[in-house]
């Protein structure tokens, strides 16, 4: 299912397109290309980019970077995107992840007040998962807590570890809201551990952070380090918050340090050409970057691209420059 990745040595390491944000999910692939990014984890959303798989491919294709993950819409924010029905979410994540090549499906614990999906969530999983190479990786969330109490808000837990889930993606933000040992969890699931979401927090309560790794207090480093030495052969995705960016160019120095970062503690070397935009027709170009549009913007326009003074069928559709509407994807209103 990783036919379309580039071979290296080592974990996957992938950009998550809600980490752009207030910027749109091509702009997620155009920086993934920039910075050397092995490939993208689409959060899908009110982002109409985001549930297009045509525009997603002709994306991957454009710009060298395929769709390593799917995250299904499951978060509060995202609650109509795909119809109410849960079930009928995760079927079409599984669809897009298949025409897509992605091995990763990304999910939440259902919510309390989805009783009957949260009913028969864990066996309704393994029968999904009977049907397909998509792998359904549970995602851990937190409790929330308000004057000594805890209220937890899905069933049959916030953490998968207790539940009866084959396969993982464990966040290092959540892990800081809740509390956790985000070591003891990696242990504890073993080979369930198929998926990393990798950011930092400070553990204040009731705040999902998504920092910059290193910048919070999440065991980020020894995670990667323990990661590399046990031979993980799943995808690290940086899902962090560049919201508070002065600029785009901040935006892109932040991603480039949280890529950094990861690298290091992966023991996995820079690639050659790291740095540079990557088009389909050839090898990166620093000129390129990044894009060949007059603003400088990955632009998308019904399915088609238009740059300035006509059309071009070879490249990818084209999102318009000014940034995304609506809450955050990833911090304390779009975590829960």
């Amino acid at each position: 299912m990783l036919s379309r990745a580039v071979k290296v040595p080592g974990p996957l390491i992938a950009l998550s397109t809600a980490s752009v944000f207030p910027d749109r999910t091509p702009d997620a692939f155009e920086i993934a290309a920039r910075l050397g990014y092995d490939g993208v984890e689409v959060m899908v959303s009110a982002d109409a980019v985001s549930q297009d798989i045509e525009v997603l491919r002709r994306l991957a294709d454009y710009h060298g970077v395929p769709v390593l993950a799917v995250h299904a819409p499951c978060l509060l924010i995202t609650q109509r995107v795909w119809g109410l029905e849960p079930w009928g979410k995760l079927i079409r994540a599984k669809e897009m992840a298949e025409k897509l090549d992605a091995r990763v499906v990304v999910l939440h614990p259902p919510f309390r007040w989805q009783r009957d999906y949260a009913r028969d969530f864990e066996p309704g999983l393994e029968r999904m998962g009977e049907e397909t190479d998509v792998v359904f990786a549970v995602e851990n969330m937190y409790p929330l807590r308000a004057g000594g109490a805890e209220v937890a808000a899905y069933a049959p837990s916030w953490n998968p570890v207790l539940m009866d889930s084959p396969h993982v993606t464990l966040d290092l933000s959540h892990t800081a809201a809740s509390g956790s040992d985000a070591l003891a969890m990696a242990a504890e699931l073993g080979d369930r551990l198929v998926h990393v979401h990798m950011a930092d927090g400070t553990g204040v309560t009731n705040r999902d952070e998504h920092l910059i790794p290193g910048r919070g207090a999440q065991p980020c480093a020894r995670l990667l380090e323990r990661l590399a030495a046990d031979g993980y052969q799943g995808t690290v995705v940086l899902e962090v918050n560049t919201r508070r960016a002065i600029s785009r160019e901040a935006r892109l120095a932040d991603l480039a340090e949280a890529l950094e970062f990861t690298r290091g503690h992966l023991g996995r070397p820079a690639p050659v050409g790291d740095g540079r935009s990557r088009g389909s027709d050839g090898p990166a170009r620093e000129s390129d970057a990044p894009s060949r549009a007059s603003d400088g913007r990955v632009r998308a326009s019904a399915g088609h691209t238009r740059a300035s003074g006509g059309t071009d069928d070879t490249a990818p559709a084209r999102a318009a420059g000014t940034p995304a509407t609506g809450p955050d994807p990833v911090g304390p209103r779009g975590a829960v």
